[in-house]
């Protein structure tokens, strides 16, 4: 396993939790804090003993946006007035929120306090928000002179619609705990020092009660379709998936478990027995 610097890494009971570990710097966003989560999720990935993830931040902070230590120049990627110099560099922020969007396993995000910017952005591809009664959430970009980043103007008006997504970011205002839940960004608010128990029972109750495979098929079916232009698209995913699996040992085990009224042991594994349901499906790439 990675040393990581600037996050934690641990996983107890079957539940990953990834904590933004800046706590001087309220966990503001930077390049090595950008590889250690891509890199991060790719051993989530690898690990079936994973069955679900919680991301949250050390402190007071989720994660305060980009370090601005840069000052002016922080947005800044170069003089763009010399010859050649044309290309579109990637959005670090993007790469993760993309990654996230990959991951096979379901993703929690704790909102223990300010998620600004990036802060915000990267917990829009995590399946379920939980905040704390002190988090504030702000998508901030217009503030600063820049556009919404990592992938947000994709993910966003998805979550809450597109007239509050247009309202949020151009306003670029700071939301209270109370109008992210109105707005349906977050599931709900707790307590700060109920936040994370809250958040692990929720991914118990996913951990110990399914399979593993079918929880990552259907967390690519919900995604994934939310980008489809005509229900045919999941009819087809559908039909693929409930083929696919009905003849799984996972299947022939929750049928029998509830004959038997008995819990569910359920065996196959996400990095061996995932199939592909979506063959025909374009991955984009961006070089």
């Amino acid at each position: 396993m990675p040393e990581f610097i600037e996050i934690r890494y641990e996983v107890a009971d079957s539940i990953a939790t990834v904590t933004l570990d800046r706590p001087d710097k309220m966990n503001a966003f930077t390049g090595v804090m950008m590889r250690e989560m891509l890199d991060v999720f790719d051993l989530i990935d690898a690990d079936d003993d994973v069955r679900a993830v919680i991301v949250t931040g050390e402190g007071r902070a989720f994660c305060a946006g980009a370090d601005l230590s840069r000052g002016a120049k922080t947005f800044d990627d170069g003089d763009w007035s010399q010859p050649n110099d044309d290309r579109i560099r990637r959005d670090g922020g993007g790469q993760v929120t993309l990654r996230i969007f990959e991951c096979k396993k379901p993703v929690i995000a704790a909102i223990n306090g300010a998620a600004v910017g990036i802060g915000a952005t990267m917990t829009l591809p995590m399946d379920v928000r939980l905040a704390s009664s002190t988090a504030r959430i702000g998508f901030v970009f217009t503030r600063r002179g820049i556009v919404p980043e990592a992938c947000s103007s994709w993910f966003l008006p998805r979550v809450v619609g597109i007239s509050r997504a247009a309202e949020w970011v151009y306003t670029g205002r700071l939301l209270s705990a109370d109008e992210a839940l109105v707005g349906g960004l977050v599931r709900s608010i707790h307590p700060p020092d109920e936040l994370l128990s809250v958040a692990r029972g929720l991914a118990r109750e996913i951990a110990e009660n399914t399979s593993g495979v079918s929880v990552a098929l259907s967390r690519q079916m919900l995604w994934r379709m939310l980008g489809a232009d005509h229900p045919m698209a999941a009819h087809r995913a559908d039909s693929r998936g409930i083929q696919l699996r009905g003849r799984s040992a996972d299947a022939h085990e929750g049928v029998v478990s509830f004959l038997e009224k008995r819990p569910a042991r359920f065996t196959d594994s996400v990095s061996g027995s995932l199939p592909d349901i979506f063959p025909d499906w374009d991955d984009p790439q961006f070089s």
